[in-house]
């Protein structure tokens, strides 16, 4: 007996090519309110055909697919679920001794398909996707993603500490720098400002006055100039937004444990890193809710089964949306605030699966 048969492929070819038509329908879309949106200044500023399409709407059209993947996954199964249950396909595939949870198996299939798509996209291929599309917005439309820091208390290597009130044009003011050993301060040195050369890639910091602490003395100095090497650089100090969604996963993984070493709050970062994972997860989630709910003849056809759908599928998404703010806020864990609405509905998927089998 073929562990795939023909109506399993039947399902998964109306499955996976219900949710790429309603995914290169919302895309197209979204392209020409875009376009419409930013026709005045890529017409103004005479920005090449060739940037536009290759470095914009390229990066553009992956990122906006992953994004609108555990949405048009639900849509995409109840449509033609509730199609094949209203031709009574459903019925004639039950009656012929196949189990509901047998009949389940291409859902599954499918949705690990798209479930592998949107792991592969989210973690690889849009976040460098990203940081080309980021680039050409601040090279032609000036979106003001970048920021400066204000009020920086950075560990910048272990035991090492500086503090800037402002950083701004490659200069900090003012700026301290602290070195412990043992939990013990054993040098501090505050200046008026410390600025970036780029010519020797050094730092250079102004008006100083150096305090070297011994066990039984303390030596105190001061200078009107010295040029230093730091384990920072400018670019450390520069706030993009949504930073954290240019970074391949591996590489989200480093920035941070560089982060925590840092002292910086990386929450955000968390949250990417969970949401990776999480979002591939829910397809499964989601298709086991909407095949369950779309596989019965209910009053209402069609219209019924989409409205009820898209409630859910809304719900979840504002669900998402609140734990994401209690977590920034601080008080949910990051993990628990990105796995939390997926649990909650993996048993709203598992009731409404066993009252769908019966």
């Amino acid at each position: 007996m073929k562990w795939y048969k023909t109506i399993d492929f039947y399902i998964t070819w109306k499955y996976l090519g219900t949710f790429f038509y309603a995914i290169a329908l919302i895309l197209s879309i979204a392209i020409v309110f875009d376009i419409s949106e930013n026709l005045d200044e890529f017409l103004s500023k005479e920005i090449p055909t060739k940037d536009i399409i290759v470095d914009y709407y390229l990066n553009f059209i992956p990122y906006f697919a992953n994004l609108f993947s555990p949405l048009f996954t639900f849509i995409a199964v109840i449509y033609f679920t509730s199609k094949m249950a209203y031709n009574t396909e459903i019925i004639a595939i039950l009656s012929s001794g196949v189990s509901f949870s047998r009949f389940m198996r291409p859902y599954l299939v499918s949705a690990l398909i798209i479930g592998i798509f949107s792991f592969l996209l989210g973690n690889f291929i849009i976040p460098p996707a990203n940081k080309t599309m980021i680039g050409f917005r601040e090279k032609y439309i000036k979106s003001n993603t970048v920021n400066t820091e204000h009020n920086i208390h950075r560990q910048i290597e272990p035991g090492v500490y500086i503090y800037m009130k402002s950083f701004s044009n490659n200069v900090g003011r003012p700026f301290t720098l602290e070195k412990f050993e043992d939990g013990k301060l054993k040098e501090k040195l505050t200046a008026r400002s410390i600025s970036w050369k780029e010519e020797t890639q050094k730092w250079v910091i102004n008006n100083y006055s150096k305090r070297v602490i011994y066990d039984d003395h303390e030596d105190l100095s001061k200078g009107y100039q010295i040029d230093t090497t730091l384990s920072m650089t400018p670019q450390d100090f520069v706030v993009m937004k949504n930073e954290m969604e240019t970074y391949t996963t591996p590489n989200l993984l480093k920035e941070i444990k560089l982060m925590k070493m840092r002292g910086i709050n990386y929450v955000e970062w968390e949250l990417e890193k969970h949401r990776r994972i999480a979002n591939p997860f829910s397809t499964f989630i989601l298709t086991v809710i909407g095949m369950s709910l779309a596989s019965r003849k209910i009053k209402g056809g069609l219209g019924l089964h989409l409205g009820i759908g898209l409630l859910l599928a809304f719900s979840y998404i504002l669900f998402m949306q609140i734990s994401t703010v209690f977590a920034i806020s601080g008080s949910t864990p990051p993990f628990v605030a990105i796995w939390i609405p997926n649990l909650c509905y993996a048993v709203i998927a598992f009731f409404v699966y066993r009252w769908a089998a019966k």
